[in-house]
């Protein structure tokens, strides 16, 4: 695995980053017009014991670059791990994903930040050779088909399409393809509470990934 997260040393890194997610998912959900097999919440409920069970097994590679073992990925920890994915990256690109994936401002990047890093890298990044690493193929083999089904996720929410999800098409999506599994409204707003960390009242991807992992019930101390 490896190419060259573009569009990240910019003056403004991270809307220069959102863009460039936005771009690619557009880019997903043209190339997957009609083919989503999801039809429901309930349909996306029923995957979480998979997808948690998937995403915990990136928990022996989040511990082997924790090199100091204090339960968060430094920028230098980060940057070995990102060589060992074939992706040479600047410094200063390497601190503007760090930053942007470090949600909480604890200056390091805990196991739930991590599950997120490595899902929009493998948004953001094609195969350039087969010449990958163990550890490389580990990241991408083993939770690549998770990842692109919480983007179809993703997707399955954004009706308009704009990359963001407001909170009335959220709520409607929940509730309208089977009436009978209706969640109350105070559930729903919750959970698009939940996932607009900065209260704009939109819902980015990263935003949405972090909110997903709550929602699954990943335990990121155990």
């Amino acid at each position: 695995m490896g190419a060259v997260i573009c569009c990240m040393s910019e003056p403004s890194e991270k809307k220069s980053l959102e863009k460039k997610l936005e771009k690619k998912i557009a880019e997903i959900r043209r190339n997957k017009f009609g083919q989503t097999k999801l039809k429901s919440v309930d349909s996306i409920v029923m995957q979480f014991p998979m997808f948690k069970e998937r995403l915990k097994t990136l928990r022996a590679m989040f511990e082997e670059y924790d090199e100091d073992s204090n339960g968060s990925i430094e920028a230098h920890e980060l940057k070995t791990f990102l060589e060992d994915l074939q992706l040479h990256l600047q410094e200063n690109e390497i601190e503007t994903i760090f930053q942007y994936c470090d949600i909480d401002g604890s200056k390091g990047i805990q196991f739930n930040e991590f599950i997120v890093l490595l899902c929009l890298l493998h948004i953001l990044t094609e195969p350039v050779s087969s010449n990958n690493s163990p550890k490389a193929e580990l990241a991408v083999a083993q939770v690549g088909q998770v990842f692109d089904t919480i983007v179809d996720i993703f997707l399955f929410f954004d009706k308009n399409g704009d990359g963001k999800l407001n909170k009335k098409d959220m709520i409607r999506t929940m509730n309208e393809a089977h009436p009978r599994e209706r969640s109350p409204a105070h559930i729903t707003k919750n959970r698009f509470r939940e996932m607009d960390w900065d209260k704009n009242g939109q819902v980015t991807l990263r935003e949405f990934l972090f909110g997903f992992i709550n929602w699954v019930g990943i335990d990121v101390d155990e």
